[in-house]
């Protein structure tokens, strides 16, 4: 099973730590794209472009800096840098031996400057989404797509989709995926939906299950306490949709 995330805007500030290594990361093949988005966005951030490509406001000017110290900067495991909702929902610290041994295995975090993540891969802070279209690469997630897609195309098993829109489009699973939506009163929400996320990927991991079909991955969620609803098969090509619904605290 894999389990897809988004990375998260809000993120650590490494105090110490190595700098980056990126021979050192998980998907190596994607270290030549990963050089190129790098250098092309610090290119950017020495002029004055950066902050309208980066849709920054006043208040985060600052990220601007950070950007351009991105090779020299301290590093923190992707698990402890990545903050916000999502990953305070999934609680990675906090998992059970045998939940972090499954999360180092199945958990894939997607990000606009690194391509693909594991949760021990180490990286500085940074700022850069995969909606924005960063000169001279264009669009990123149609740049990832490319290098990303023949890796995960050849990772077996279920793929659980817990992606946000703006990251879904840099990989298409296909029929072997299930996309996960968040209900509130029948309604589909988004950003209130990140906790709810966070606490699907943290049951599937304290589970101890694999399930390989969208049927088992319903059984498995509705046993960890979770109301969900499997859509009806879908076109081919195309992913099943699990309709999950939103926890109080969502």
């Amino acid at each position: 099973m894999l389990i897809l995330l988004p990375p998260s805007e809000g993120k650590a500030e490494p105090a110490d730590g190595p700098a980056l290594d990126p021979s050192r990361l998980s998907f190596p093949s994607l270290n030549p794209s990963r050089e190129a988005v790098l250098s092309a966005l610090v290119t950017l951030c020495e002029g004055p472009r950066a902050q309208a490509v980066l849709g920054l406001s006043p208040g985060l000017l600052g990220e601007i800096g950070k950007n351009l110290l991105l090779r020299t900067a301290p590093t923190l495991p992707a698990a402890e840098l990545y903050t916000g909702v999502l990953y305070d929902n999934l609680g990675l610290a906090t998992l059970s031996p045998g939940a972090a041994d499954r999360a180092a295995r199945s958990l894939v975090i997607f990000s606009g400057l690194w391509g693909l993540l594991r949760p021990a891969d180490r990286i500085p802070s940074y700022r850069l989404s995969m909606g924005v279209r960063l000169p001279p690469l264009g669009g990123l997630a149609a740049w990832w797509r490319r290098p990303v897609t023949p890796l995960l195309d050849a990772e077996p098993g279920l793929v659980v989709d817990l992606r946000s829109g703006t990251y879904a489009p840099a990989w298409r699973p296909g029929g072997r995926a299930v996309a996960v939506r968040v209900l509130r009163n029948g309604r589909v929400i988004s950003h209130m939906a990140k906790a709810t996320r966070g606490a699907v990927a943290r049951s599937l991991l304290e589970s101890g299950d694999d399930p390989g079909t969208p049927e088992e991955l319903v059984k498995v969620l509705d046993g960890m306490g979770h109301d969900v609803v499997l859509g009806p098969e879908p076109a081919a090509g195309r992913p099943w949709v699990l309709d999950v619904a939103a926890h109080d605290g969502a």
